[in-house]
């Protein structure tokens, strides 16, 4: 895929723009978007300029954060802080994404959804209430590994890191999940699976293509 160099401003307008002329599946009245990358490649930053750049055309979204999605510490480390099997395959509670967020999403769902589970530094729940979502509105969904669930999204975005950038931007405590990504690439292979791919080597200077 050939990428373009493009500020993130006008990477935020020009993907709101597409989102408004996205057509969802039959009778789904919320457009679910991806925002997938490692937390190093700071897609929630994507998603937020999206959402205001919805915002500033009138229309609504909701921005969520897989990481509000944790499960337990007592399952996450059941084999250690550093099990990279774990973090890859049990860290995220994907039944309560499903139950929690898309499920209220369908047709004939509410559109009422809960933007978060689980406080990801104290390990306790959050008590957030359900917030609605107006017809129309936009489910900017961010976080890791999020193109191998099969989530129903109508839209897919992955901000990549080559491996130099993602081991150079990602903190040293954190350098023992970098096998999970590699993993992720060999079995899902998001650059070529998004439909809109960014690339973020260098912060300062996207480039994009889709």
């Amino acid at each position: 895929m050939r990428l373009e160099a493009i500020t993130w401003e006008r990477l935020g307008d020009l993907l709101a723009e597409r989102l408004l002329d996205l057509k969802p599946a039959d009778g789904i009245r919320w457009p679910r978007i991806a925002f997938d990358g490692a937390p190093a490649a700071r897609p929630g930053d994507l998603a937020e300029r999206v959402a205001e750049a919805l915002r500033t055309r009138g229309h609504p979204s909701r921005v969520v954060d897989t990481h509000g999605f944790l499960r337990p510490a007592s399952l996450r480390l059941e084999y250690g802080h550093h099990d990279v099997d774990a973090y890859y395959d049990g860290w995220f509670d994907t039944g309560a994404l499903w139950r929690e967020v898309f499920d209220p999403l369908e047709p004939g769902g509410d559109g009422r959804i809960l933007p978060d589970l689980r406080d990801p530094v104290t390990d306790r729940a959050t008590r957030s209430p359900y917030v609605p979502l107006a017809p129309g509105g936009f489910l900017l969904l961010h976080g890791p590994f999020l193109l191998r669930h099969w989530f129903p999204f109508d839209l897919t975005v992955h901000v990549l890191l080559s491996p130099p950038a993602l081991r150079r931007r990602t903190p040293e405590a954190d350098h023992w999940t970098l096998p999970a990504f590699e993993r992720y690439v060999q079995e899902t292979d998001p650059a070529d699976a998004a439909d809109v791919l960014v690339r973020a080597d260098d912060p300062r200077h996207p480039a994009w293509g889709g």
